[in-house]
This record gives structure tokens, sequence and C-alpha cells, in this order.
């Protein structure tokens, strides 16, 4: 597995999301004042309701800077235990210890990008191959770890 790679995609996909959530500020941004030039002072709660919309937006837009921050340090190289940058295989499925961005496909596989502060991360967390862990009253055991 390609881990570049797959950092790669992680990166891009986070790049289109920041790009996203930029534009849509934009866009709030301008409805906002249109609302403000045309519409006068009876209309304060929909400008309300649109800040609140840009506000709520902000937010993810920061998620989404934090996370771009985060895999900016991760490194491909291999990894000997469950920490930060590995691709850990189980018996139930392949995690990349990074950001959440949800399921990626690479190489005809699917993998789970999980947060190192994550709950299933926390459990395994420092564990090598072979060893086992549970979360959920559900028991996995680490195959491999890149």
């Amino acid at each position: 597995m390609n881990k570049q790679e797959l950092l790669n995609i992680i990166k891009a996909k986070i790049n289109d999301k920041i790009q996203s959530f930029e534009n849509l500020i934009a866009e709030t941004r301008a409805s906002n004042n249109d609302t403000k030039s045309s519409m006068g002072d009876k209309y304060e709660t929909g400008r309300e309701m649109l800040q609140q919309e840009i506000n709520n937006l902000q937010r993810q837009l920061n998620e989404a800077l934090n996370q771009q921050s985060i895999i900016q340090k991760i490194s491909a190289e291999a990894s000997g235990k469950v920490q930060t940058g590995a691709l850990v295989k189980t018996d139930k499925g392949l995690f990349y210890v990074a950001v959440s961005v949800g399921e990626i496909i690479l190489e005809n596989q699917k993998i789970m990008t999980v947060s190192a502060e994550s709950p299933l991360i926390k459990a395994m967390s420092g564990k090598k191959a072979g060893e086992t862990f549970s979360v959920n009253a559900v028991s996995q055991t680490i195959w491999s770890i890149e």
C-alpha cells in the first residue's frame, strides 16, 4: 500500500473542503450584503440568520484548516505501532490514523481514515501487530501496521 498516495488523497480532500467552505462563506456574505442594501430594517431576523450561517461555516472551515495542519505533519514512513500516520490492518478492516475524512478506496481496498482522538484509535494506541483490543464490546486483532 502506498501511504504517500493515501496522504495525497487526504490532502486533496481537505483542500477541496476548505475551498468549498471559503466559497460558501463568500456567497453567504454577498447574500447578507444584498439583504442589507435592498430590504431595510424589517428584515433584521433574516440577516441574523445569515450571520449565524456564516459563523457555522467559519467553524467548519476552522476545523478543516486544523485537519490540514495535522495532515501536513504526518509522515509516510512505516510505523511499528499504532500512532498517527500508521496504516493498521485488523480482522475488521483497514484504518489510517490521521484525520477523519471518511472512507477512501485505494488499490481496490477500503480504508477508513480515523482521527487519533477517536475511541477506536485510543483503544488500539501503542499496540503492535498480533495484539488484541476491544471497543464497544467488539474485539479486534491487529494483523499488521505499516
